[in-house]
């Protein structure tokens, strides 16, 4: 691109970022410590300089904090960068080098599908003995991404947002390459975000509502320098929780190109996604940025204003790390807010994003000193912005500073619950006195939610996510095998509360086999029949394994893809979980909006939940058990659902020992049909609807260790 014939003016303190306007583009940068800006304009994106540089002069390109120019001449597509200079003084938190290029913290498309040069990055000299108290005078640009001018225009065809009700969803997490990656998944466009549209048949067949995809923002995949001790591949970013450009897809996901076409596809895979009827979550990681810490790349928010952007030690040559990672976004100061407010905008209003998952979202509660606010500015007001009003939003309630406030958000917040995934796989692993734990979660962990005023649905209920062990991997390992990260087995959690059943891994021996098929039943069944909104991670419907790897982080390979030939062998468990998930749509029971009330006055003797011990009595709490029914009445429903519903009678035996369960006379008129036995083999383990199994007046079943049986009310054959 060619930059011969161009003029400029001032231009306005806002927009931020780059905008185009008929004939022109306008630029705005806030920052605050800066003395001089440049912006500059590249004709390739490999140029190691730009073609045309211009200085944004403080009395005429700057109101306040912000530095603004309006360059006529140029459209979308143009490349960019910006130089900012200022005071070089990191034991004051200040880390100007004028000679750095720099990403524009809301560009909206980066250059891609290079390796960037991570040392070429650096904004100090690395071979000096004082490292980052060393200014580099260097400044290429030739292995470092550009910022692309976009056009936002595009044929949504009349889509909107779905914005389905929490309680009505289910969410299916996972990653964007990793869907359609594998040969198996038989794609034209494996890996990418039509990828994701070619995979749209086999999401509508399993049935779920709602993709939420791990970061698609752009990142640098290959800051690592590490190898698989195994095989000598390089490793790389795979999930992507590294985040260097907010509001840009990423570009190596575009089938395309690289350059803007990420955009226009990405904006395809969405519209095709909601014509099939499924919402789009991102996940976004506003706590941290890529920039690591004071030993790492500058490729932007450091050079721009260190100290807006990031919280700082007192001694603010360093970063204070409350996520991990080497850095903390400052994400309560009035210019980083307005920034993720104007993300979360972009995503939904010109992204049509349907909701939001919030990676360390408690960091987002945190002041510039890291400590934890009682009203967080940010949290607030994402909460109640009156754009973001019908989007979803979902913290991961804790990060890696200390902080754990699963049930401590506020509003209309859901929340990840890590303690249905625990207090569930300890329960089904037959650990001691778990029945209670059992019973608060399957009713939508009203000791969390309820005395806070928010509802069942806000609690994101799951077994497995991608941090941590497979579905498959939760029954066939005790302990985790991340040696292939290169790490020497020391990433990734130890506290899993799996169980082998007798073998570590992978095995050929037809009990063991069985009966880890029936825990995974046994674990998935519970899941989507539990109040709140229920999560799978993507795989674990076909038994996808990792090998015992429960930190995939960095595994581009088919450790983390779907490999859809699984489906040969654990066709049993797809149709399982594919059945389940047509239940749940079905009976409002499963997605009530409420909590359970226990005792219903209005009807005197029923309640619209009550609990009992295998033998037909009223659960005593205070008892060790192992065994649990849960008896549904689907009449209650009605004032929630406009419809009455079936009685359901649910059965958990999590010993490994045979249990008779005695089971109540349905009411007057019905009867009860069996439609699950995770004991049995398909069809029988999931009866098809009218096809259930008709069981006697007189009723006492027979449940085989580790298993779950249903029972649905059905009106007497008489009646019928």
């Amino acid at each position: 691109m060619q930059y011969s014939e161009i003029t400029t003016q001032p231009g306005k303190p806002y927009p931020l970022g780059a905008t185009p306007l008929p004939g022109r583009v306008h630029f705005g940068l806030v920052s605050r410590h800066a003395t001089r800006v440049w912006l500059q304009l590249y004709s390739d994106p490999q140029a190691r300089f730009p073609e045309r540089e211009f200085e944004l002069l403080p009395e005429l390109h700057r109101t306040g904090d912000v530095w603004h120019i309006e360059v006529q001449g140029i459209g979308p597509g143009a490349l960019y960068l910006f130089r900012v200079d200022g005071p070089f003084a990191p034991e004051e938190g200040l880390r100007f080098n004028s000679c750095r290029p720099l990403l524009d913290p809301y560009a909206k498309a980066l250059t891609g599908n290079f390796v960037w040069n991570l040392r070429e990055a650096l904004a100090y000299d690395p071979d000096s003995p004082q490292k980052d108290l060393n200014f580099r005078t260097t400044g290429d640009a030739g292995a470092f991404p550009k910022c692309i001018v976009v056009d936002d225009f595009f044929d949504w065809q009349g889509d909107r947002p779905l914005n389905y009700p929490l309680q009505d969803c289910i969410i299916y997490e996972s990653h964007l390459r990793g869907l359609s990656c594998h040969p198996s998944a038989e794609v034209p466009h494996p890996g990418t975000y039509r990828g994701v549209i070619e995979m749209i048949p086999y999401l509508k067949e399993l049935g779920i509502t709602s993709l939420e995809l791990l970061p698609v923002h752009e990142f640098d995949e290959n800051e690592f320098e590490r190898y698989n001790p195994g095989t000598g591949e390089r490793l790389i970013n795979y999930w992507g929780y590294n985040t260097v450009a907010f509001f840009a897809p990423k570009g190596a996901y575009a089938a395309d190109g690289a350059l803007g076409e990420q955009v226009a596809e990405f904006k395809e895979m969405v519209r095709e996604l909601h014509k099939a009827g499924i919402e789009v979550i991102l996940d976004v990681v506003f706590n941290h940025s890529g920039e690591g810490n004071e030993l790492g790349p500058t490729f932007s928010f450091r050079g721009i204003d260190n100290p807006t952007y990031y919280m700082l030690e007192d001694n603010r040559r360093y970063y204070r790390n409350f996520s991990g990672t080497g850095n903390t976004m400052n994400c309560n100061n009035p210019v980083m807010r307005t920034l993720i407010m104007e993300c979360l905008h972009y995503w939904v209003v010109d992204m049509h994003v349907d909701g939001f998952r919030f990676d360390l979202g408690s960091i987002l509660g945190r002041d510039e000193r890291g400590n934890l606010l009682e009203n967080a500015p940010i949290l607030d007001r994402i909460a109640n912005d009156p754009i973001l009003r019908d989007t979803k939003i979902i913290a991961e309630a804790w990060d890696a500073g200390g902080a754990y406030q699963v049930g401590a958000f506020r509003g209309r917040w859901a929340e990840w619950n890590d303690r249905f995934r625990d207090d569930l796989r300890r329960f089904w692993r037959g650990d001691r006195n778990t029945v209670a734990a059992l019973a608060t979660r399957f009713a939508g962990s009203a000791d969390l939610y309820h005395a806070g005023g928010r509802k069942p649905f806000h609690s994101i209920n799951f077994i497995t996510s991608h941090d941590g062990f497979t579905l498959r991997d939760l029954v066939s390992y005790n302990r985790k095998h991340n040696e292939e990260n290169g790490e020497e087995n020391r990433d990734g959690h130890n506290g899993n509360f799996s169980y082998n059943y007798g073998h570590e891994g992978d095995t050929e021996n037809p009990e063991i086999w069985s009966l880890r098929l029936r825990q995974m039943k046994n674990l998935m069944g519970s899941l989507l029949l539990s109040l709140g909104t229920p999560m799978i991670l993507s795989g674990d419907e076909f038994g996808r394994s990792q090998g015992g790897n429960n930190n995939a982080y960095c595994q581009n390979n088919p450790i983390s893809w779907n490999d859809y030939r699984l489906g040969v062998d654990y066709g049993d468990l797809f149709r399982f979980t594919r059945m389940l998930i047509a239940l749940r749509k079905k009976h409002p029971v499963f997605t009530r909006p409420e909590f359970y009330t226990g005792l219903d006055n209005s009807r005197s003797t029923r309640n619209d939940i009550d609990w009992f011990d295998s033998g037909g009595g009223r659960m005593d709490w205070a008892k060790s058990a192992s065994c649990l029914a849960i008896y549904i009445d689907g009449t209650e429903i009605e004032r929630h659902a406009n419809r009455e519903d079936d009685d359901f009678y649910i059965m958990f035996n999590a010993s490994r020992e045979e249990e008779n369960f005695t089971v109540p006379d349905p009411p007057e008129g019905l009867r009860w049909v069996r439609v699950i036995d995770t004991s049995r083999s398909a069809p029988e383990d999931f009866f098809e609807p009218g096809l259930e199994e008709e069981m006697p007046p007189e009723l006492e079943i027979s449940l085989e260790g580790r298993s779950l049986v249903m029972l649905r009310t059905a009106p007497d054959i008489d009646e019928e």
